[in-house]
């Protein structure tokens, strides 16, 4: 297996997590060297069973970092480049690997290059690297602060493999991609194939929200992407009391599988916070137990293994609540929601006794207006159960027979029928061993 196979990230926006400042530092203003602190968070990453440490952006920008100005320079507010490298150093001699997050769709009306066209022209010798549009520049999704790269450029995938190759070069693992879904895939194909010839063990996620997310990885050379439909589905199937829109949605991972295996998630850094997102807090061990079961590759957002809470809203100053300061070192998150952290401890350690799962298809058993229950099967016969219940009443499910052992959640098993029984709002997942 390759080693992303075994990857559980634990998914950090820096400039909130390490409270930095909203905009750029003032010209001449010593960096602050933030970037150490996230080192004493290593511990804590590797006792919840996380083995990847997922970075949001670390490069220079104007605010909250996906306007880059300067994709070879850590941002001040952040530290330096010896200060990343010093993180990554300290991740390796734990086993972590440390995954970048690079913006290449846009850039921050401050790039260099892009200062230089507004300067210069048509005699910029980077003036193919941006689309003209009336009287100024295609941008991101009308945001006139993000400027859209020309990735028709042959000089700006020179450009993106540079910088690719620079970082990796310094010890990191991966990229996750941002708005890979707004950037032409044989734009990802150009990039990745040039940056596996030098770093044929380097790992590459995209965003991508929704459309085709197999063709991103067949036809654009990425590793994976992002999972968006199956977290919808998550929550929005839970709230609704609906099993049959993520037993849907299972079946469209399920697809998925055949190409390559979706990075999973209930939380990160641009969505609303999971246990916010629930009305139903007993439904957050549902949430949990389908990602870290089914199909995929798992990251956690920082924050959610205690059940933080924060709402995003579309207005400016929107993602504050879900990118919030923490505070120096683990201890000072107290004890609140450590039950939450246990929980996910013991899944992740499912997972862990079980690496074939990350590859593993999900077939559904029970399916009804209240019930979903799913196995997976692995080498030699292992099995994984999952039973969920999603409403306020006691409810039944059926699993095949087996011996199965409980791994978390609560309710009974008839094993010679695999008949189980759930408490209201109840969810159960066991393990049962090869056939012998």
């Amino acid at each position: 297996m390759p080693w992303s196979d075994h990857a559980i990230w634990w998914h950090v926006y820096p400039l909130g997590f390490l409270g930095a400042e909203r905009g750029a530092l003032p010209p001449g203003t010593p960096p602050r060297h933030r970037l150490p602190a996230l080192a004493g968070w290593l511990d804590h990453l590797v006792r919840l069973g996380c083995n990847g440490l997922a970075l949001g952006p670390v490069f220079a920008s104007e605010t909250h970092g996906y306007d880059t100005v300067d994709h070879f320079r850590i941002d001040p507010r952040l530290g330096t480049e010896e200060d990343l490298t010093e993180l990554v150093a300290h991740a390796a001699d734990r086993g972590v690997r440390v995954l970048l997050d690079g913006v290449f769709n846009h850039v921050g009306r401050s790039f260099g290059a892009f200062a230089d066209v507004r300067r210069a022209g048509a005699a910029s010798p980077y003036a193919d690297w941006f689309v003209p549009e009336g009287d100024d520049f295609a941008t991101f999704e009308g945001h006139r602060h993000l400027v859209a790269l020309n990735h028709a450029s042959p000089a700006v995938a020179d450009h993106v493999v540079s910088v690719l190759e620079y970082w990796l070069d310094r010890g990191v693992a991966g990229w996750r991609l941002d708005a890979a879904y707004a950037v032409p895939r044989s734009f990802w194909r150009t990039v990745t194939d040039r940056v596996r010839a030098r770093h044929p063990r380097a790992w590459f996620s995209g965003e991508v929200i929704h459309g085709d997310y197999a063709a991103h990885v067949t036809e654009g050379g990425l590793d994976t992407v992002t999972q968006y439909e199956l977290w919808k589905a998550i929550w929005s199937s839970l709230n609704d009391a609906n099993p049959h829109e993520l037993a849907w949605a299972l079946q469209r991972h399920n697809a998925l599988l055949d190409t390559f295996a979706p990075q999973t998630f209930v939380g990160n850094h641009d969505v609303t916070r999971i246990a916010s997102r629930l009305r139903e807090p007993r439904h957050l061990g549902h949430a949990l137990a389908v990602l870290f079961t089914v199909g995929g590759i798992p990251s956690v957002y920082a924050g959610d293994e205690r059940a933080m809470r924060g709402v995003k809203e579309e207005r400016l100053g929107g993602d504050d609540a879900i990118r919030p300061a923490f505070p120096a070192d683990p201890a000072g998150l107290g004890t609140d929601g450590l039950d939450v952290e246990r929980l996910h401890q013991t899944l992740v350690g499912l997972r862990r006794r079980h690496p074939w799962l990350v590859r593993a298809r999900t077939r559904v058993h029970t399916l009804d207006h209240t019930v979903l229950a799913y196995t997976l099967t692995g080498p030699g016969g292992a099995r994984v159960a999952v039973g969920l219940n999603f409403t306020a009443a006691p409810a039944t499910a059926a699993v095949p027979a087996g011996h199965w052992t409980r791994a978390a959640g609560a309710g009974d098993i008839d094993t010679a029928s695999g008949t189980l029984s759930l408490p209201e709002f109840g969810w159960w997942a066991a393990t049962a061993p090869p056939a012998r």
